[in-house]
């Protein structure tokens, strides 16, 4: 029975090439959409499960509060591991390490002959110990888990690190060699252990004993500091079984008050809180180590584009099979006769569709790695789509398989196998069909479809205008001509920078040249406690600082509303607040602020003058309170302003070939690397991009879905209304009146879906533009060009089959008559 149950639906398929390959292609695309978000998906939320004893396991984090305003730290004070370690109960594992910030450079003696072999730009690199590698859980190859860690300059390192650094050596042989980081810190090797094969956001590759930062020259200044937090400064811990994160969290915040001492006069709150190590992979505000944070809301957003672009899937093939159905009546009718039930009908016609959803998921298979590549911007490094290697996929596939079926052929199967043989065989089946509630369900589910494919083109859009608007808008600074680079951090010499700046100003094509610790907008951010005391008026408040010579105004073009502008100094003599911050403290004009002082470092500083606001971030962030002062020391961005291109836009390349020039006479070792200042700018909206093409693939992917079932109703309707047309042709009808006539119920459809989308577009765009602190307008042409562009591609489609039922020669569809 099931035998022929097989070969009737294969044969029923093949009969009809047309609606199965519209059927098939629309499913293929719908199931691979769905199969990338899925991997997606589970590729993000099966990070750090591996760990035994995870949902015990939390990382303590900082929160905060000045002036009513809230900043966050995903680090701890120094000193206070130990105090939980000797101050609480409860508690299985305290386990403190500190990363390593920016990259390091390494330096290993050669195997061979002993000549020094570099490697530069090494990251992923933190200072921990046994507690550490027993949280995680690492598998050990080579040395002591007890004791590899446990002396100063020590270190351990991974097997892919091993494979790199000694390429002849093994495991056993690379115990005792020495190599040095950074120059000047001598590490001897004592363990090896295997790279995690799990997804985690532990990524450290090169694990030094911590005991080094207490004994060496990498000492904190903050090591023994119960007032500076740093984000470097990590602490994780592993909770016994049945002990409450709030009586955690109640005895650190009574180690915090208990040694951390608050100056008269500080109003600002710190908070510690438990993050779950389950969630640190989805929160952007602690962040990573990995530097990829996953956001749920953008999964979620995933989730429902896959949904929509199956549920499509689905919505055309009941579609196409309810209005092909009455092409089966007949069938459907002498099969009743013969005694067929209506449960064998329903089983016959959910085995064409499991068929077809069967030859769709294998064509989606080999769709899958195009889609990858168009979804690319959402697909992180360690994501691969192996269907072999993992099971979890073919469980997904079988189960999609499943659902599709039921839900695109549940509904067609009740409705064929419900027709009256009787009624068939006289063929009545037809009667009122184009007022029946199949076709009310088919014009409901049409309108769906085109719902779905309007709010996608008008998201486009959107998200295309604010990208737009955000690289455009006046961020208060000159972007344009302009290149920085970062000398080297960790170079003693004082001089080196001066030497390289003399250098620079000699370039003919170099117009201007500034020294300071950023540009005036940058990811990177210095911030600290400032105090303002005016009477009995005291202010405090968390300022964001930029430390910068004279130049720097000018260069970016900085308006200064009132004061002067700050002399380059070694050390801060006084500063320059912008807008915001002089409102905060509570002057209505610049000039107000002009001689007042601020206390910084135990010290006074006085404000030299008042810069117009401008974006120290993106878009996303309103502007901060900032202070601009001049600190040599600190100030290791060169910043440059370029001269004009000229006409045939060679001359960048040769100034940029002499700064290089000028790079490699003072820092002969270092890389030369340069950024410039709009490139970086736009990266700050490496999400919307991303967002924006991740809409564009979906918006192609459903308006070609949707144009498929559009295509294929509308050539069933124009071959169930051969015979009229040909009448109409033969009475005088012209061409466009034809195409009118067939085009006319369909396009009705189209509109009525344009008026149900624009309500929920907006929705979805105002709730996503509150992710900027400044952003454009929701214009009412977004969705005039949006239901445009919707009309003017379903024209397309219909026009496909409307003139040619339109042209056609009526004597062939009225020969039979």
């Amino acid at each position: 029975m099931l035998r022929n149950y097989f070969t009737i639906a294969i044969r029923t398929l093949l009969k009809n090439k047309l609606f199965t390959a519209i059927n098939v292609l629309g499913l293929a695309i719908g199931i691979s959409a769905s199969l990338v978000i899925f991997l997606l998906i589970n590729y993000h939320t099966t990070f750090d499960k591996f760990e035994q004893g995870n949902e015990r396991i939390y990382r303590v984090v900082s929160i905060f509060t000045f002036s009513g305003e809230q900043y966050k730290n995903s680090g701890v004070t120094s000193p206070m591991s130990e105090a939980i370690k000797k101050e609480l109960t409860g508690i299985e594992s305290v386990v403190p390490f500190r990363t390593l910030d920016g990259d390091a450079k390494l330096t290993i003696s050669s195997v061979k002959d002993g000549s020094p072999i570099i490697f530069k730009k090494q990251n992923n690199i933190v200072f921990a110990d046994e507690r550490f590698m027993n949280l995680v859980g690492y598998e050990w190859v080579a040395g002591s888990q007890d004791r590899a860690l446990t002396q100063p300059n020590q270190a351990v390192i991974t097997a892919s690190k091993l494979a790199l650094y000694f390429p002849t050596l093994n495991e056993t042989q690379v115990i005792g060699k020495e190599f040095y980081l950074n120059d000047t810190i001598r590490l001897t090797i004592s363990g090896v252990v295997k790279d995690i094969p799990f997804n985690t956001d532990f990524t450290f590759k090169i694990f030094i004993a911590r005991a080094t930062l207490e004994h060496t020259s990498l000492k904190p200044n903050d090591w023994d500091q119960w007032n500076n937090t740093n984000g470097a400064s990590q602490l994780y811990l592993k909770l016994s079984p049945g002990t409450s994160t709030a009586k955690i969290k109640a005895g650190i915040a009574a180690i915090y008050k208990k040694h951390s001492k608050k100056e008269p006069g500080d109003n600002s709150r710190t908070e510690h809180d438990l993050q779950p190590l389950s969630k640190i992979h989805f929160d952007a505000s602690f962040g990573t180590y990995s530097n990829t944070v996953a956001s749920k809301p953008t999964l979620y957003s995933l989730a429902a584009v896959a949904t929509f672009l199956l549920l499509l899937a689905c919505i055309n093939f009941i579609n196409l099979n309810t209005a092909h159905g009455s092409q089966r009546a007949k069938e459907i009718g002498v099969r009743k006769t013969m005694g067929s039930s209506r449960r064998q009908l329903i089983i016959q016609f959910l085995n064409e569709t499991f068929i077809l959803t069967v030859a769709a998921a294998f064509l989606s298979v080999l769709l899958t790695p195009l889609l990858l590549k168009a979804f690319g911007a959402f697909i992180p490094e360690g994501l691969t789509f192996n269907i072999g290697s993992h099971p979890i996929i073919l469980l997904f596939l079988a189960a999609l398989i499943v659902i599709v079926t039921l839900l695109s052929g549940f509904y067609p199967a009740i409705v064929l196998s419900s027709y009256k043989p009787i009624l068939i065989l006289k063929n009545q089946s037809n009667n009122n069909t184009g007022k029946s509630r199949n076709a009310w369900l088919r014009k409901t589910l049409t309108v769906s479809q085109f719902v779905i494919a309007q709010v996608f083109i008008m998201g486009v859009i959107l998200v295309s205008k604010q990208i737009s608007y955000s690289l455009n808008k006046d961020m208060g600074f000159k972007k344009e001509a302009i290149l920085y680079l970062q000398v080297n951090y960790y170079d003693t010499s004082g001089n080196s920078k001066f030497l390289l700046l003399n250098k620079l100003k000699a370039i003919p094509g170099v117009q201007m040249i500034s020294l300071s610790t950023t540009p005036p907008s940058s990811n990177s951010t210095w911030s600290g406690i400032m105090k303002f005391k005016d009477g009995n008026t005291e202010i405090e408040t968390d300022v964001q600082q930029k430390y910068a010579d004279s130049n720097y105004l000018p260069l970016y073009h900085l308006k200064l509303l009132a004061g002067t502008n700050i002399a380059s100094t070694d050390t801060v003599t006084s500063y320059l607040v912008n807008e915001t911050y002089s409102r905060i403290l509570g002057f209505q004009k610049p000039e107000q602020a002009i001689g007042k002082a601020l206390e910084w470092s135990n010290k006074k500083v006085p404000i030299a003058g008042v810069v117009a606001d401008f974006n120290q971030k993106s878009l996303h962030e309103p502007i901060k309170p900032l202070a601009i002062g001049s600190w040599q020391d600190v100030e290791k961005t060169i910043n440059i302003s370029l001269s004009p291109l000229n006409e045939k836009a060679t001359n960048w390349k040769t100034t940029i070939a002499q700064i290089e020039k000028a790079w490699k006479a003072v820092y002969p070792k270092d890389d030369f690397e340069y950024t410039f200042f709009d490139e970086s700018i736009k990266k700050f909206y490496e999400a919307e991009k991303n967002i924006s093409s991740l809409l564009l693939w979906s918006t192609v992917l459903a308006i070609f879905i949707s144009c498929l079932g559009l295509l294929g109703l509308v050539i069933f309707t124009t071959a169930q209304r051969t015979k009229e047309i040909g009448v109409r042709k033969v009475l005088g009808a012209s061409i466009t009146q034809i195409v009118n006539m067939i085009s006319k119920d369909f396009l009705v459809l189209i509109l009525i879906a344009f008026v149900i989308a624009v309500p929920i577009a907006v929705i979805g765009m105002n709730k996503w533009l509150e992710n900027f602190s400044y952003r454009t307008n929701l214009s009412w042409w977004i969705f005039l060009l949006g239901g445009s562009v919707m009309l003017l591609i379903a024209l397309l489609t219909l026009s496909f089959q409307t003139v040619k039922a339109a042209l056609a020669n009526p004597v062939n569809s009225l020969r039979s008559e």
